[in-house]
Formats: structure tokens, sequence, C-alpha cells
């Protein structure tokens, strides 16, 4: 099963350079998705999702790592510049076996203190499909899931046992989203984050 998989997808890595894409399968046992982890060694180039046997191989596009690189980075500046301790775990793999469910966050962060499950995971969306994002961070009990899709951020919160939609984060409810989608937006990176650091220090 395996090899199959690794086999049918590498294949479609082939044929489509480097657009963003998508290898969705069902019938996947959890002994098959974590041999998978270990066959691709936390490879960066793929992220893995699974959700009660369906599972979900993406490859990020040059601009899907760009934005998230982006989002952290300008992220990192706001709560180091706030004093907010924080612990950036990446694209660490998050999985429960006994609620079928893993996921490979584009950035997930730990705020305060440092905690198994992160406390916010952040996405960046090209493509759309897939498995259900938030029924996998549901199950796993991440509190705050940030998309950031058409350049801007949607905010969901995790209040009694599912998702709502907020206009806000409420881990970092002083984070104007609105404003720092502008900087992720900006071309010239190094200049985004001096000059978000800049906007950071006059508000404070």
């Amino acid at each position: 099963m395996t090899s199959a998989l690794l086999s049918d997808y590498f294949q479609l890595q082939l044929e489509n350079d480097d657009r963003e894409e998508r290898f969705l399968t069902s019938g996947v046992s959890w002994q098959a998705y974590e041999s998978l982890l270990r066959s691709l060694d936390n490879s960066s180039r793929y992220r893995l999702a699974y959700l009660a046997e369906t599972l979900e191989i993406m490859s990020p596009s040059r601009s899907h790592e760009l934005a998230k690189k982006a989002i952290a980075r300008l992220l990192e500046a706001y709560l180091e510049e706030n004093r907010i301790r924080f612990w950036g775990l990446g694209s660490t793999t998050l999985k429960s076996e006994d609620r079928r469910a893993g996921k490979e966050p584009d950035e997930c962060y730990c705020i305060k203190t440092d905690k198994d499950i992160p406390d916010l995971a952040i996405e960046v969306i090209y493509t759309s499909g897939g498995v259900d994002t938030l029924a996998i961070y549901q199950r796993l009990g991440v509190q705050e899931i940030w998309f950031w899709q058409n350049q801007e951020f949607m905010v969901y919160c995790l209040e009694d046992a599912s998702y709502q939609l907020q206009t806000k984060s409420r881990l970092l409810p002083s984070l104007d989203l609105v404003l720092l989608a502008q900087y992720v937006t900006m071309s010239d990176p190094l200049e985004a984050i001096v000059q978000w650091r800049k906007q950071i220090q006059v508000n404070d």
C-alpha cells in the first residue's frame, strides 16, 4: 500500500512541475499512514493529512511556501516585539491514533506555555478540495486555526467542540490581522519585516 501510494503520487509530481497538487485516496489504514510518514521522513516537500481512513498528500507550490514563510516571520516578529513567549513547531506532524486524525500544518505555535498540542495552526490555501482540515484539527484539539486564502486571514476558534469563524484572534486579540495581511503580500520580504517591526513599535 505505501509503495503504491508513493508511486502514484510521485508520477503525478513528475507531470505537474511546480504547481500545487493534491493526491486524495480512501481506505488507508492508520498503519499505512504511519508507514508513509516514515517513508517520507519529514520531507518538507510533502504535507500529509489523515482523517478516518482518508489520506491526502499535498506538494506545496513555491508561492505557498513563500506565503507561509512570510506569515511565520511576521507573526514571530510581533510576538517578540510584544514579549509574548511562543514555541514555533513549524510543520510538526500532529496526530492521534485513537481519533484517527493527523496533520502537518504549514506553521503551528504554542503561545505563552509549551504544550503537546499547539494552540495555533496556520494553513495557506491555494487550491480547493481535499480532506476536511477543520475536522482534523477538531479531533486533535487545536484551539485556533488561521487560513490564509485570497490574500486575507480567516480565523476559526474552537467552541464547544466545533469551530466558529471569528473577526479576530482570541489568542492574540490585539493583533490586527488586516494590517498583518498587507505586510504578508509585500513583494520585498526584508522591507516587509523591517516596516512591520516599525509599525509594531509605533503602536506600542
